[in-house]
C-alpha cells in the first residue's frame, strides 16, 4: 500500500506559526513594526488554496482564480489571529478560512450574475436599440429570465425554522402565564 504524502506539513507549519507569534508578541512589547509572515506559512497557504479549489464543489466556476486569490488574501490577514489554545491544527484552520472566502465569491459573482441579467431584462422590456432576430432575443430573454427567477426564488425562500429548546418552551409558558 502506497502511502499518500501531504502537500502541506502540519507539525512543521505548526511549529512556524508559534515561533511566527513569540515574535509578533516581541515587537508588540517592544512596539516595532511587527514580523512579516515566514515565507513558509506563505507557501502552505498557497498550497492550501490552490488544492482545495481542485475539490469537486469548486471545480466548474470560471472564476476560480478570484477564488483562490480571495482565500490566500484572507488567509494571510487571519494568520495573526491563530490561536494554538484553541487549536494544534493549522492546516484546518487555513483550510476552513479559505473555504468561507470560497463561498462568499461564489455567492458574490452569482448575484453580480443576476445583476447582469435582471438589467438586460429590463433593457429588452424597455426598447432594443440594435436589430436582433427575434429567435435570439426570445432564447437569450428565456436564459435571462431562469437566472433572475432562479435568484430572486432563493432570496424569497423561507429560512429554515429556528429549533425551540426546551428554554424557549418554558420562557413562552412563563409569558403566557403573566
Amino acid at each position: 500500500m502506497i502511502k499518500k504524502r501531504n502537500y502541506v506539513n502540519n507539525k512543521t507549519l505548526y511549529g512556524v506559526i508559534i515561533h511566527y507569534r513569540t515574535d509578533l508578541h516581541e515587537s508588540i512589547k517592544k512596539k516595532v513594526d511587527k514580523p512579516i509572515v515566514p515565507q513558509y506559512i506563505g507557501e502552505a497557504i498557497i498550497l492550501i488554496c490552490n488544492n482545495l479549489a481542485k475539490k469537486p464543489n469548486f471545480s466548474g466556476y470560471t472564476y476560480k482564480e478570484d477564488m483562490i486569490n480571495d482565500g490566500i488574501m484572507d488567509c494571510i490577514a487571519a494568520v495573526d489571529n491563530f490561536d494554538p489554545d484553541k487549536t494544534n491544527n493549522p492546516f484546518a484552520y487555513f483550510t476552513q478560512i479559505a473555504w468561507n472566502a470560497f463561498v462568499r465569491r461564489i455567492h458574490k459573482e452569482k448575484k453580480q450574475t443576476y445583476i447582469k441579467h435582471k438589467n438586460y431584462e429590463n433593457t429588452f422590456l424597455l426598447d432594443r436599440y440594435e436589430e436582433v432576430t427575434h429567435a435570439t432575443q426570445l432564447k437569450s430573454n428565456e436564459y435571462s429570465a431562469e437566472i433572475v427567477k432562479s435568484f430572486e426564488e432563493k432570496l424569497t425562500k423561507p429560512k429554515k425554522p429556528v429549533k425551540i429548546t426546551a428554554l424557549d418552551k418554558f420562557i413562552k409558558e412563563e409569558k403566557n402565564e403573566e
